[in-house]
Protein backbone atom coordinates (compact mmCIF):
# COMPACT_ATOMS: atom_id res chain seq x y z
CA UNK A 1 0.00 0.00 0.00
CA UNK A 2 1.23 3.45 -0.74
CA UNK A 3 0.24 6.42 0.34
CA UNK A 4 0.16 9.58 -2.34
CA UNK A 5 -0.58 13.25 -1.54
CA UNK A 6 -2.82 14.49 -4.86
CA UNK A 7 -4.06 17.35 -4.91
CA UNK A 8 -3.86 18.27 -1.04
CA UNK A 9 -5.66 14.99 -0.18
CA UNK A 10 -4.17 11.65 0.62
CA UNK A 11 -4.86 8.86 -1.17
CA UNK A 12 -4.03 5.10 -0.37
CA UNK A 13 -3.27 3.00 -3.47
CA UNK A 14 -3.15 -0.67 -3.93
CA UNK A 15 -0.85 -1.22 -6.82
CA UNK A 16 2.56 -2.15 -7.79
CA UNK A 17 5.65 0.29 -6.50
CA UNK A 18 6.75 0.39 -10.88
CA UNK A 19 2.86 1.17 -12.11
CA UNK A 20 2.69 4.37 -14.29
CA UNK A 21 1.64 7.97 -12.07
CA UNK A 22 -0.89 8.24 -15.15
CA UNK A 23 -2.26 4.97 -14.50
CA UNK A 24 -3.16 5.02 -10.63
CA UNK A 25 -4.21 8.70 -11.31
CA UNK A 26 -6.84 7.70 -14.15
CA UNK A 27 -7.30 4.44 -12.88
CA UNK A 28 -7.19 3.94 -9.07
CA UNK A 29 -7.90 7.35 -8.22
CA UNK A 30 -10.25 8.45 -10.89
CA UNK A 31 -8.81 11.76 -11.77
CA UNK A 32 -8.84 12.02 -15.37
CA UNK A 33 -7.96 14.89 -16.34
CA UNK A 34 -4.47 13.56 -17.22
CA UNK A 35 -4.29 12.12 -20.36
CA UNK A 36 -2.56 9.44 -22.34
CA UNK A 37 -0.50 10.38 -25.25
CA UNK A 38 2.56 8.32 -26.15
CA UNK A 39 3.61 6.00 -23.02
CA UNK A 40 7.03 7.31 -23.62
CA UNK A 41 7.36 10.81 -22.45
CA UNK A 42 7.44 12.62 -25.76
CA UNK A 43 4.32 14.37 -26.20
CA UNK A 44 3.48 15.85 -23.23
CA UNK A 45 -0.46 15.09 -22.51
CA UNK A 46 0.17 13.20 -19.50
CA UNK A 47 1.93 15.85 -17.65
CA UNK A 48 1.59 16.64 -13.90
CA UNK A 49 3.64 18.62 -10.93
CA UNK A 50 5.61 16.93 -8.85
CA UNK A 51 6.31 18.73 -5.60
CA UNK A 52 5.87 21.99 -8.11
CA UNK A 53 8.16 20.47 -10.87
CA UNK A 54 6.42 19.45 -14.36
CA UNK A 55 6.92 15.69 -14.52
CA UNK A 56 5.64 13.20 -17.28
CA UNK A 57 3.37 10.53 -15.39
CA UNK A 58 3.58 8.10 -18.36
CA UNK A 59 6.85 7.02 -17.25
CA UNK A 60 7.08 8.00 -14.02
CA UNK A 61 6.82 5.53 -11.65
CA UNK A 62 3.81 5.87 -8.73
CA UNK A 63 6.53 5.05 -6.24
CA UNK A 64 8.40 8.34 -7.04
CA UNK A 65 5.09 10.08 -5.63
CA UNK A 66 5.29 8.86 -2.68
CA UNK A 67 6.39 11.81 0.52
CA UNK A 68 6.10 14.39 -2.54
CA UNK A 69 3.06 16.46 -3.71
CA UNK A 70 1.30 15.69 -6.93
CA UNK A 71 -0.75 17.93 -8.80
CA UNK A 72 -3.21 17.63 -11.59
CA UNK A 73 -4.93 19.97 -13.84
CA UNK A 74 -8.14 19.21 -11.49
CA UNK A 75 -6.47 21.61 -9.24
CA UNK A 76 -3.72 23.59 -10.98
CA UNK A 77 -6.35 26.55 -10.69
CA UNK A 78 -6.21 26.64 -7.05
CA UNK A 79 -2.13 27.64 -7.20
CA UNK A 80 -1.93 31.73 -8.21
CA UNK A 81 0.03 30.41 -11.76
CA UNK A 82 -2.80 27.80 -12.69
CA UNK A 83 -5.24 30.41 -12.20
CA UNK A 84 -3.62 32.94 -14.44
CA UNK A 85 -2.79 30.45 -17.08
CA UNK A 86 -6.35 29.07 -17.16
CA UNK A 87 -7.90 32.60 -17.57
CA UNK A 88 -5.50 33.25 -20.59
CA UNK A 89 -6.57 29.79 -22.35
CA UNK A 90 -9.84 30.39 -21.96
CA UNK A 91 -9.77 34.24 -22.96
CA UNK A 92 -7.64 33.50 -26.24
CA UNK A 93 -9.94 29.99 -27.12
CA UNK A 94 -6.23 27.90 -26.91
CA UNK A 95 -7.83 24.54 -27.32
CA UNK A 96 -8.94 23.29 -30.35
CA UNK A 97 -9.59 19.70 -30.02
CA UNK A 98 -8.32 20.10 -26.43
CA UNK A 99 -6.18 16.71 -25.80
CA UNK A 100 -3.54 17.95 -25.33
CA UNK A 101 -4.06 21.10 -22.99
CA UNK A 102 -4.22 19.63 -19.63
CA UNK A 103 -0.44 18.91 -20.71
CA UNK A 104 0.26 21.93 -21.88
CA UNK A 105 -1.35 24.22 -19.31
CA UNK A 106 0.56 22.24 -16.30
CA UNK A 107 3.52 22.55 -18.06
CA UNK A 108 2.58 26.53 -18.47
CA UNK A 109 1.93 26.86 -14.81
CA UNK A 110 5.07 25.51 -14.04
CA UNK A 111 7.07 28.00 -15.50
CA UNK A 112 5.33 31.16 -14.45
CA UNK A 113 5.67 29.94 -10.84
CA UNK A 114 9.09 29.68 -11.71
CA UNK A 115 9.39 32.60 -13.93
CA UNK A 116 6.58 35.30 -13.61
CA UNK A 117 7.88 37.26 -16.79
CA UNK A 118 9.26 34.52 -18.75
CA UNK A 119 10.65 35.28 -22.47
CA UNK A 120 10.70 33.52 -25.97
CA UNK A 121 13.28 31.58 -25.20
CA UNK A 122 11.69 30.48 -21.83
CA UNK A 123 8.70 29.55 -23.01
CA UNK A 124 10.44 27.36 -26.31
CA UNK A 125 12.19 25.64 -23.09
CA UNK A 126 9.54 25.40 -21.01
CA UNK A 127 6.77 23.74 -23.60
CA UNK A 128 9.47 22.12 -25.19
CA UNK A 129 8.16 18.40 -25.52
CA UNK A 130 4.68 19.63 -25.16
CA UNK A 131 2.77 18.53 -28.83
CA UNK A 132 -0.47 19.66 -30.26
CA UNK A 133 -1.61 18.12 -32.97
CA UNK A 134 -3.93 20.97 -34.18
CA UNK A 135 -0.98 23.55 -34.21
CA UNK A 136 -2.21 25.98 -31.45
CA UNK A 137 1.38 26.81 -30.87
CA UNK A 138 0.97 30.86 -31.55
CA UNK A 139 -2.57 30.46 -29.06
CA UNK A 140 -0.56 28.73 -26.67
CA UNK A 141 2.48 31.55 -26.62
CA UNK A 142 -0.31 34.45 -26.50
CA UNK A 143 -1.93 32.84 -23.21
CA UNK A 144 1.34 31.80 -21.69
CA UNK A 145 2.60 35.67 -22.23
CA UNK A 146 -1.15 37.05 -20.95
CA UNK A 147 -0.88 35.20 -18.33
CA UNK A 148 2.60 36.67 -17.08
CA UNK A 149 0.93 40.02 -18.33
CA UNK A 150 4.08 40.17 -20.67
CA UNK A 151 3.81 42.25 -24.10
CA UNK A 152 6.31 41.58 -27.27
CA UNK A 153 7.98 44.57 -26.34
CA UNK A 154 8.88 43.55 -23.21
CA UNK A 155 10.59 40.42 -23.64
Amino acid sequence: MLTLTINGNAHDVDVPADMPLLWVLRDVVGLTGTKFGCGISACGACTVHLDGQPIRSCITPVAAGVGKRITTIEAIGATPAGKKVQAAWQALDVPQCGYCQSGQVMSASALLAAKAKPSDADIDDAMAGNICRCGTYPRIRAAIKKAAGVTDTEV
